[in-house]
């Protein structure tokens, strides 16, 4: 039976505006409580002494951001806990990722955090700027309580089997030589690259439509409109993803000249990143696909899809363009990302300069419907610095269907003179192997699935600054699974990665015993 304290967020901001109305002083406190312990305790009866009313919010499970198995309690249980405690009177959970929302429906007149949280540096995620400039907003304030303090994260991890054992041992032996804290020092450390992204961007449109059936004459889909959204996808989804690590990024691209161009690409591409190639012959690439309204609880559904791409490549004048322009960029960056999905920017002029000029490269070469067979990167590229490909890329390469996936992947980094090279194997595993022939595998970190489009794009993002910044084999796999595990939540490329949300699950996995 439900608790008469447990309030839905809808109705928790005109219960708190009437609290506050007759004069009550609330006070509220906000977490994922996944496993309560003695240190939540404490610091809610600290909490309670402080006002007439406790009011505890909490993050319900989509939202919840530290890993496969979290939370390890549902929002019932974690919900119907916090309410059996004399001290609370009130739990809302919210459903939204950080805790403004939350600030938001209730205007506390004291908002509480651990200790901890009183040195700002302690909160990687930096969060804690944004909690308390949204409770100074409502003219409350912010308090730091608790005597006594667990870690739940570190709790669950020791003691609870919260992810598959294959992970939990992975996991283990990268937090016995990094720590959480290493993690997020590694990741800030992103922030003084200098990175030019180089390669096709593409639009991806997705046209959502409701499935009436098959008609009675043709027997073809028949489906009702729904509504329609644009994304950025290839290079662009790319450097949308780096950008949420540093700033300064800037994207080298071909682009058409149609009247819908402009106004949509700057909705993801500021004028000053913006060094693109614009020919009135060359078609903007659109990928179209039909697909249905997301299920709870499973996969986006896709039906087809339409490529709209170059049947031709690009006149010689307009790659001497892209030539001049990528020549002036690539002599400020630090690290150049090369996106090559096969869509006629990367004619072998282009390949050249970026593989001669000495700056590190960071390299994927996609297969695709439109460039099966025929953009293979053992045959495009002679050199990178580091890789990533998947397992059609890189059976392909070989001319094989049946591998040692380790063996060939350490070939194909033989073969471009890499210092590192990474195989992404979807639901399986990813694999990382160096020059020094330290390896690692990592199993997804992903469970939810909503859409496998631009994962791959995401790993490869963060996995190209870890790996320029000379982070450990294991460690940049980890980072890379990281990003991928968010991509795959989300629809196509409707959202970059957030750093704050790959800091937070990442922490959390790495915040057990060394020993595991």
């Amino acid at each position: 039976m439900s608790s008469p304290k447990i309030v839905s967020f809808a109705e928790a901001p005109a219960l708190f505006d009437s609290l506050r109305a007759e004069g009550k002083r609330l006070v509220q406190c906000h977490g994922t409580f996944d496993l309560v312990h003695p240190g939540h305790i404490v610091h809610l009866e600290e909490a309670k002494k402080l006002g007439d009313a406790l009011v505890v919010t909490v993050t319900d499970e989509k939202h919840v951001n530290k890993g496969p198995g979290r939370p390890y309690f549902n929002d019932a249980l974690r919900a119907r806990t916090l309410a059996a405690l004399s001290c609370v009177d009130y739990v809302v959970l919210i459903p939204h990722t950080a805790a403004i929302e939350a600030i938001e429906a209730v205007k506390p007149h004291l908002y509480c955090k651990g200790t901890e949280y009183a040195d700002a540096t302690n909160d990687v995620t930096g969060n804690i700027h944004d909690d308390v400039a949204t409770v100074q907003k409502h003219g409350g304030e912010v308090r730091y309580l608790g005597e006594v303090v667990f870690s739940s994260t570190r709790l669950l991890n020791r003691h609870f089997e919260t992810t598959n054992p294959e992970l939990a041992e992975f996991c283990g032996q990268l937090a016995s030589r990094v720590s959480p804290t290493d993690l997020a020092d590694a990741v800030n450390g992103f922030a003084g690259l200098r990175v030019l992204v180089v390669g096709d961007t593409i639009f991806d449109k997705y046209s959502f439509v409701k499935v009436q059936g098959l008609t009675s004459k043709n027997r073809i889909i028949s489906g009702r409109y729904l509504e329609e959204e644009a994304q950025a996808g290839g290079a662009l989804a790319v450097y949308r993803h780096i950008k949420q690590f540093t700033p300064e990024v800037k994207l080298v691209s071909l682009l058409g000249s149609e009247d819908w161009l402009e106004p949509t690409l700057r909705l993801f591409l500021p004028t000053q990143d913006d060094a693109t190639v614009r020919d009135p012959d060359f078609v903007s690439i659109i990928k179209e696909r039909y697909v249905e309204p997301v299920s709870e609880g499973k996969d986006l559904s896709k039906l087809f899809s339409v490529n709209y791409v170059n049947a031709a490549p690009p006149l010689p004048s307009v790659v001497d363009r892209v030539l001049g322009r990528l020549a002036a960029e690539i002599k400020n960056c630090d690290v150049v990302v090369l996106a090559d999905f096969g869509h006629g920017l990367m004619q072998q002029e282009v390949r050249d300069l970026v593989q001669d000029s000495g700056v590190f490269l960071a390299l994927n070469c996609q297969t695709n419907s439109n460039n099966h067979g025929f953009n293979i990167i053992s045959r495009q590229y002679r050199r990178a610095d580091v890789f990533s490909l998947d397992e059609q890329e890189l059976l392909l390469s070989c001319g094989h269907r049946h591998v040692d996936f380790g063996a060939e992947l350490d070939k194909l980094r033989a073969h471009l003179a890499a210092q590192a090279g990474w195989l992404t194997r979807g639901a399986v595993e990813t694999i990382g192997i160096n020059a020094q022939g330290h390896a690692a595998a990592c199993p997804p970190l992903g469970e939810d699935i909503t859409d496998t489009i631009g994962a791959g794009d995401a790993f490869f993002s963060v996995m190209a600054l870890a790996a320029k910044n000379g982070l450990p084999v294991d460690l940049t796999t980890f980072l890379g699974q990281l990003a991928g595990a968010q991509a795959v939540k989300v629809v196509g490329n409707r959202e970059p990665i957030s750093k704050s949300v790959l800091l937070k699950s990442g922490m959390s996995l790495l915040n057990r015993d060394p020993a595991g």
